[in-house]
C-alpha cells in the first residue's frame, strides 16, 4: 500500500466564465521512506498538487488516498487531525510566531493535539535537537538568522511524528550557503527514516531528492529516479 496515491486527479477553477484546469489527471504513487521532488516552472501546478497532498484542498475529479484511506471520506475534524499529525508542512516563509520562543513555536502542534505540557517541552526539546537548535530554546524568530527560523520550522514540522514531510520551497529565502545546509538536513532526516516530498522550480534544490515527478501545464510530464541525489555540500 502506498503511503500517497493519486488516481485521475483534476484541479478546475472556474474563472472569467471559463474553466482552468491546474491539475489534469494525475496519478502518482509516493511510498513511504521515499525523498521526493515535485518540481516545475509557475504554473505548472506544483502548488496545486501541494495544497491537496496536504489536505489543505479537495480536488475536483478523481481520488486521494492518504496510508490507504480515501482523503474525501473524511469529516473536516478528522482533516485537521491529518494535517497536525500526519503531515508536517516546511513553508518559504517559515511561519513561526515572531513573539514566541523557539521552544513555544515547536510545541504548538502538540497544544493543538492536546499533549499534556510536560510530554510537549520534551518532544519539542528532542524535535530541536533534531535540528540542532538545542541551545536557542528561549530564542525568538528575531534572535535567530534566516537558517535557523527554518530549523524551527522543520523541528515543529517533525515534532509530532509525522508520516509525511511536506516542504515548499523551503530555501527559497535563505542565501545559497544556509540553503545548502537545509538540503543536508533534509538528507538526515530521509536517511533517519522520514517520508519527504519537496515542492520546488529549482533543479539544484531537487537534486538532492532520490525520485523527481516534473509537471508541466497540469500533467506529469517525467518522473524520474535519480541514481546518484547531490552530497551534502557540492
Amino acid at each position: 500500500m502506498a503511503l500517497i496515491e493519486t488516481r485521475g486527479l483534476w484541479k478546475t477553477y472556474r474563472m472569467g466564465g471559463e474553466d482552468i484546469h491546474a491539475l489534469r489527471n494525475i496519478s502518482i504513487r509516493i511510498e513511504s521512506g521515499e525523498y521526493v521532488g515535485i518540481m516545475g516552472p509557475s504554473g505548472s501546478g506544483k502548488s496545486t498538487l501541494m495544497n491537496l497532498i496536504g489536505c489543505l484542498d479537495t480536488p475536483s475529479q478523481g481520488s486521494y488516498l492518504l496510508n490507504g484511506h480515501q482523503v474525501r471520506e473524511l469529516d473536516d475534524d478528522e482533516l485537521a487531525r491529518i494535517r497536525n499529525e500526519e503531515i508536517g508542512f516546511v513553508f518559504q516563509t517559515f511561519n513561526l510566531l515572531p513573539r514566541a520562543t523557539a521552544l513555544h513555536n515547536v510545541e504548538l502542534p502538540l497544544v493543538y493535539a492536546g499533549v499534556p505540557r510536560g510530554l510537549r517541552r520534551s518532544r519539542a526539546l528532542e524535535a530541536l535537537g533534531r535540528v540542532e537548535l538545542a541551545d536557542r530554546i528561549t530564542h525568538r524568530p528575531n534572535e535567530l538568522s534566516g537558517g535557523q527560523r527554518q530549523r524551527v520550522a522543520i523541528a515543529r514540522a517533525l515534532v509530532n511524528a509525522p508520516s509525511i514531510l511536506l516542504a515548499d520551497e523551503p530555501t527559497g529565502n535563505l542565501d545559497s550557503r544556509t540553503g545548502k545546509e537545509i538540503m543536508a538536513l533534509f538528507k538526515r532526516l530521509h536517511e533517519g527514516g522520514n517520508t519527504i516530498v519537496l515542492i520546488t522550480h529549482e533543479p539544484e534544490v531537487a537534486g538532492y531528492a532520490h525520485r523527481v515527478i516534473h509537471l508541466r501545464d497540469g500533467q506529469v510530464e517525467q518522473d524520474v529516479r535519480q541514481s546518484k541525489a547531490l552530497p551534502l555540500i557540492p
